[in-house]
């Protein structure tokens, strides 16, 4: 942004190394606070950090570019910021004070006083897994409602706008826009030169950002200069209903797109006033299909909705439903997730926007053009790492998400690797990495040099597949992939009991022969495939798969057991052994209960101030993967160390990134990853509880 702008960011990164939280936090206060986030490229975050108020810092995307929201309010006169960072000349503005902030598993609430009055400023991101349609609008809410806070009537005017960096990651790029007006008011914005299926920095170069509100009595709008609409509205209370013709880049005096709301005279608290924001492209994801061929699929909300217009204007005038589902939704994961322990229940609070923030959920068309409901893929770009589509080991993490919330939406991310190899044009005889080198496209790896984890897939695909029949006894993925599952499985015989040379899923530890957590999923992935040959009547091949699988148990210990008999070794070491969760999870007791007691042991007393290293050729550790080891722990103890662990680092306030899964044991310092979806494997637990229900 313009210098100033810039000077003000610095500023708000040195309050975030420097600050302290002032404000009452609920339940802590977490690296990044998640505003906006609904899909790859709807992802708006507050950089919290150690203690950076909703208006001391701009609003980022996931990457940390800034993406520009600004909030004022007018009480009797006087202008106070809420939200961003602004900087106008010229004008007289205060800071608003953070009183409070409170996170669940779909809203942060951030209550802002300004003078007598308080502000309450809800961000909603639905989770709807069960409505498919609700679950793929890539819309979220914002809400504000105002109360005095002294007794006393005062005269109240609300502002707020974004800006047109909310479509593209490179700001020199020219935008246009419009506004449409009605009983509800839309701004709209995109790139004059788009690039489908395109991005920069991760931002998607295609469709447009929206900014809605209902157009209710003392409602106003501009869009113009930042500066210039800002300065409008802190001089008169009230914007001009004007638009700005002159299209222009993103960073020539930075366009805004804003709304007014004049509350009028307020003692008790005001109905909030609701506004969406969202990003929303069609085509959404270029997919693969059988010779090479490619199909164009859209997201699963237009089946419902003709048009965006009539897409918003449901969303909107559904807050107070969406509001009391989304209570309802949190109640049930609080209470299930605090079973564990509340520190269990904030660190899965925290990760479920987030798991769900990296996925879309799309359909294709029929031939005469219509949208086919019964071809329902979804997608999860790999944030942050790779940003490989559907990757295996990024959906594998974070499964205990999916199978919790609603297995089906399982399967929906497995369907696209299975239609792909069942086409033949995958050349090797494992499971492939992922569905596609840069999201979204979901163009596979004919010529199969697709990052190679021949085992970690492989064993991944037929945990999962048997996971979700288990879960829902629906046996059409088995009976139809079952020529595929069992081609895996004949790969994992052959290389899972003295694994190759080869990377896993923590492939940024590098590669290492004979890794005795790899063998271990190896041995689960065979004996899923006995449990799947039994469920289609395939009894000899079940018999023989659980042979085999029980053979590897016996001589996996010899091999991977020290000397003195105390732990598991990694390869000539130790490490977390987390893929024994699947066991756990699959419940096929393939390792003795005394592998897991003497893990249970080993763990107790080897973590350091911030949990247990992920293998001894480093001192970090991953998130996900302390969750799922605390899920086979068999000491209440040694599982809370984990789950302590974990939220005493979500907690530390030593970063302003969305949570990052990878981190320093030693000082809980980040890594390097942030925002992915992985940390659905925070609900490890939270599925394994549900499971032995």
């Amino acid at each position: 942004m313009h210098a100033v702008i810039i000077l003000a960011a610095l500023c708000s990164l040195l309050v975030t190394v420097l600050g302290a939280v002032t404000w009452s936090a609920t339940p802590f206060n977490p690296a990044a606070v998640p505003l906006a986030v609904r899909s790859p490229y709807l992802s708006a975050w507050l950089p919290q950090g150690a203690g950076t108020a909703l208006n001391g810092a701009w609003p980022t995307f996931w990457t940390g570019s800034i993406l520009g929201w600004a909030g004022y309010v007018k009480v009797d006169g006087v202008a106070y910021n809420w939200l961003g960072d602004p900087v106008v000349s010229g004008t007289t503005s205060t800071k608003a004070t953070q009183k409070s902030l409170t996170f669940t598993s779909t809203q942060s609430v951030f209550v802002m006083t300004a003078g007598p009055v308080d502000l309450t400023v809800t961000f909603l991101s639905p989770v709807e897994p069960s409505d498919l349609v609700n679950q793929s609008l890539p819309l979220s809410y914002y809400a504000v409602s105002a109360a005095s806070n002294d007794g006393k009537a005062h005269s109240v005017q609300l502002y707020t706008d974004i800006s047109a960096e909310w479509v593209t990651g490179d700001n020199s790029l020219t935008a246009n826009w419009t506004t449409t007006t009605g009983k509800v008011l839309t701004h709209q914005v995109q790139l004059v030169s788009q690039t489908q299926f395109g991005e920069v920095s991760d931002h998607i170069q295609q469709g447009s950002a929206y900014h809605s509100t209902l157009n209710t009595a003392g409602a106003t709008w501009q869009t113009g200069e930042d500066t210039v609409v800002r300065a409008q509205f802190i001089n008169n209370g009230k914007l001009t209903n004007t638009q700005d013709t002159e299209f222009r880049a993103v960073s020539d005096r930075w366009p805004v797109f804003a709304f007014a709301h004049d509350l009028g005279s307020v003692k008790s608290a005001t109905a909030p006033v609701v506004y969406s924001v969202g990003h929303i492209r069609d085509p959404a994801i270029q997919y693969i299909i059988a010779n090479n061929g490619r199909q164009n699929r859209s997201l699963h909300f237009w089946t419902r909705f003709p048009t965006v217009a009539s897409a918003i204007s449901t969303f909107l005038n559904d807050y107070s439903n969406a509001l009391a589902r989304a209570n309802a939704f949190d109640a049930t994961v609080n209470a299930d997730a605090t079973r564990i322990s509340s520190d269990y229940a904030s660190i899965v609070a925290l990760s479920i926007r987030q798991g769900f923030g990296a996925t879309e959920i799309t359909v294709s068309r029929t031939s005469n053009g219509g949208f086919n409901t019964s071809d329902v893929l979804m997608f999860m770009k790999e944030i942050s790492s790779d940003g490989n589509v559907n990757t295996v080991d990024v959906i594998f993490p974070a499964w205990p998400l999916f199978l919790y919330t609603n297995p089906t939406l399982g399967k929906q991310l497995l369907l696209p690797l299975f239609e792909y190899q069942a086409t033949g044009q995958y050349p090797n005889k494992w499971s492939v990495h992922d569905m596609g080198a840069s999201y979204p496209n979901a163009t596979g790896h004919n010529d199969g040099n697709d990052e190679p984890m021949p085992v970690e897939e492989s064993g991944n695909m037929l945990i999962m597949t048997l996971s979700y029949t288990q879960k829902t006894n629906d046996l059409s993925l088995i009976r139809e992939y079952y020529g595929l599952l069992d081609q895996w499985t004949q790969f994992l015989i052959a290389d899972s009991l003295i694994p190759a040379n080869q990377i896993s899923t923590d492939d940024f530890a590098g590669s290492l022969a004979n890794q005795t957590n790899l063998a271990i999923k190896g041995i689960v992935g065979i004996k899923a495939m006995a449990e799947i040959a039994s469920l289609v009547g395939d009894s000899a091949r079940s018999s023989n798969y659980s042979s085999i699988a029980s053979s590897y148990v016996k001589q996996w210990q010899g091999f991977a057991t020290s000397s003195d008999g105390t732990h598991l070794t990694l390869s000539c070491s130790w490490g977390l052994s987390y893929n024994m969760y699947a066991d756990v999870l699959l419940g096929t007791n393939v390792f003795p209960a005394s592998v897991y007691d003497m893990q249970t042991k080993w763990y107790s007393s080897h973590a350091n101030a911030y949990g247990v290293p992920l293998d001894t050729r480093h001192t970090y550790t991953k998130s996900d993967w302390q969750i799922w080891t605390a899920g086979l722990v068999t000491s209440t103890a040694v599982r809370d160390l984990f789950v302590s662990s974990v939220r005493k680092y979500a907690a530390d306030g030593k970063n302003s990134q969305p949570l990052g899964d990878w981190y320093e044991t030693l000082d809980g310092s980040v890594e390097g990853f942030r925002a992915r979806p992985v940390v659905g494997g925070h609900l490890a637990l939270v599925s394994r509880s549900q499971r032995e229900m």
